[in-house]
């Protein structure tokens, strides 16, 4: 990928990398070396170190001086908090909107999920995970509460990872895009309740299945559970 050498390098080296470790094209425990990095970018290395020391900032690398950076391992008691932190948040957003919907939003969201059906259809999981991202995005931004998005965009990297390892299971696409549906038809009928209720069991679905992703990827995963997470009310 070339920069766009019309940008500052860091910040698109920082969401270029980001991606990367999101979408497991760089896994839990690669090594990164910033010389590598600098010279495939045609780049000093200052601006990786800049866009290295973000990611561990949101704990995506681990940076270990005078040694290596590595990507992180996806730490569950991180994955969890994040879980937290985004249901209070979204489901905050849901009741609002619910209560008096905007034709833009119904719009909005429609056309999130018209594009996860195309991407499920195509086999194409990237684009299926940002048309999910875009559903949920939405809420935010009709809400005008853009910077709580990025606030837990930030903190939802450990999340966003066991999200993907989930995402191939057979029929887990198919879940997101129904429970999508579900929440879209309580919105319009303003059934803020009913659209809460699904919210939490629609986010809850990758809480419930982590016993079974770390026990698939025990090489990339650590941390416990909980024994009794919180039911989707």
């Amino acid at each position: 990928m070339q920069l766009d050498r019309s940008r500052q390098a860091s910040p698109q080296l920082y969401e270029l990398l980001r991606r990367q470790i999101i979408a497991l094209e760089l896994t839990p425990g690669t090594v990164l070396s910033r010389a590598e990095l600098a010279g495939r970018f045609g780049v000093s290395q200052t601006p990786v170190r800049e866009a290295l020391l973000k990611l561990a900032q949101e704990k995506l690398v681990d940076i270990y001086p005078q040694a290596l950076t590595r990507v992180s391992l996806i730490d569950i008691a991180s994955a969890m908090q994040a879980h937290f932190l985004r249901r209070a948040v979204e489901l905050e957003l849901l009741h609002e909107l619910a209560s008096a919907p905007s034709p833009t939003l119904i719009m909005t969201l429609q056309a999130t999920i018209e594009q996860q059906k195309t991407a499920l259809a195509a086999a194409q999981p990237d684009v299926f995970n940002d048309a999910d991202m875009a559903f949920h995005r939405a809420l935010y931004q009709h809400a005008a509460r853009e910077a709580l998005w990025h606030l837990v965009h930030s903190q939802s990297g450990h999340l966003d990872r066991l999200r993907r390892l989930h995402l191939p299971v057979a029929g887990k696409q198919a879940t997101i895009i129904a429970e999508h549906e579900l929440i879209l038809d309580a919105i319009e009928r303003k059934d803020a309740g009913q659209a809460g209720h699904y919210l939490r069991t629609h986010l809850s679905g990758t809480m419930a299945y982590i016993r079974q992703i770390q026990l698939d990827h025990p090489q990339w995963v650590i941390g416990q559970p909980e024994r009794n997470p919180a039911p989707a009310l």
